[in-house]
């Protein structure tokens, strides 16, 4: 009878410590075999960096090697969490979706922005303490300031006809038989970057002197009506503006494609009853379309309000920032690459976040706040 209860009893012993080596294998597991796996493709980095093959060679090889093996990195590591216990299961599972990408942001954006507050309080070369000089800069030259109300200009002006543009073709191509054709030809400029945008707006814009024979359509336009050629990209303070208009001709496609899908989602029932009570169209827009996309009309305001704070490949292509066009992030790019001084670059970085981030959370919150979203 002793025996029988011993041989019962010793099962019931060893199971604290069979659990506990388990647990031990299955966490040297999780660490080491992720870790093994990055070796290997680090290895095999370092090994196409330092081989003579062709640069195509390596450059294709690069690629799909990357490729296979981030993918090579999430299915062990999926695998290795799929080995775990349920409950760790459904607590590591999110962290190695999320993870990567949370690694990347703090690596690329945290870490950067933390770097640039520091450097903004001190000197061109990074190594004497200045305090506020870096800002009270800033906020006193003559060319920020002008930065500045230019920075002001592009927010006003830029998103403003953004905006009355895109929504006004949204409405009007919603009542059109060539809908498809307006709206497609409205977006095309979508599909240019702005480097090539402002390539192309150079052309449209180009100056030659009386007498010679212009090559931008507009002199040819209006040298062919009896003017005289007009310098676009130096006449202050209408030049800044001329600058803003390819922004316009840009993004009015974005502001229009999302304003449209918010049109049509305005129901047609509260349409025909507008009308049965004797609204006109006019009426019916300002009354009844506008307040029911309002929130689409916010979101697309705030997402290009964004973009003109930001604003620099325009501005860098056309006139470089001479001639009183300059913007903030133009005088950021010269006061680092040209100038050499990072101090004063740092600070205007560290300015334009501080005037990006409030459009940022506010545009958060309203996503927050849709029905979709909760």
């Amino acid at each position: 009878m002793a025996d029988l209860q011993r041989s019962a009893y010793e099962p019931r012993a060893n199971q604290p410590i069979q659990a506990f080596f388990t647990l031990i294998g299955r966490i040297v597991v999780a660490v080491f075999v992720p870790l093994i796996t990055f070796l290997v493709l680090y290895a095999g980095f370092r090994f196409l960096r330092d081989s003579g093959a062709p640069q195509i060679v390596i450059t294709l090889v690069a690629i799909i090697w990357g490729v296979g093996g981030v993918a090579a990195l999430f299915f062990v590591a999926n695998w290795v969490i799929q080995q775990l216990s349920p409950a760790w299961r459904q607590r590591l599972t999110p962290f190695l979706f999320v993870g990567p990408a949370v690694i990347i942001l703090g690596w690329y954006l945290f870490l950067p922005t933390i770097r640039s507050l520091y450097f903004s309080f001190f000197d061109k070369l990074s190594k004497g303490f200045v305090g506020l000089a870096n800002y009270v800069y800033v906020f006193s030259d003559s060319t920020m300031l002008i930065a500045f109300r230019n920075n002001l200009l592009w927010l006003i002006v830029g998103t403003s006809f953004c905006v009355v543009f895109g929504l006004l073709i949204a409405i009007l191509s919603d009542r059109s038989r060539f809908e498809k054709v307006a709206k497609s030809l409205i977006f095309l400029p979508m599909a240019i970057s702005f480097v090539g945008a402002g390539v192309i707006w150079r052309f449209m814009y180009a100056f030659k002197p009386v007498g010679q024979e212009q090559v931008g359509l507009l002199n040819a336009v209006v040298v062919a009506l009896g003017g005289d050629p007009i310098g676009w990209l130096t006449l202050r303070p209408w030049n800044s503006l001329f600058l803003i208009g390819i922004l316009i001709w840009l993004q009015t496609g974005f502001s229009m494609v999302v304003h449209s899908a918010a049109v049509k989602g305005v129901p047609s029932e509260l349409l025909e009853a507008a009308r049965i009570d004797g609204a006109g169209e006019i009426r019916i827009i300002f009354n009844v379309i506008i307040p029911f996309i309002r929130s689409t009309i916010v979101t697309v305001s705030t997402t290009i309000l964004l973009l003109t704070l930001k604003v620099f490949d325009i501005v860098f292509v056309m006139t470089n920032g001479l001639y009183g066009t300059e913007v903030l992030a133009s005088q950021q790019y010269k006061q680092m690459f040209k100038f050499l001084h990072y101090g004063r670059g740092s600070a205007i970085a560290i300015v334009i976040l501080l005037a990006v981030v409030p459009v940022v959370i506010y545009n958060l919150r309203q996503f927050g706040q849709r029905e979709v979203f909760k």
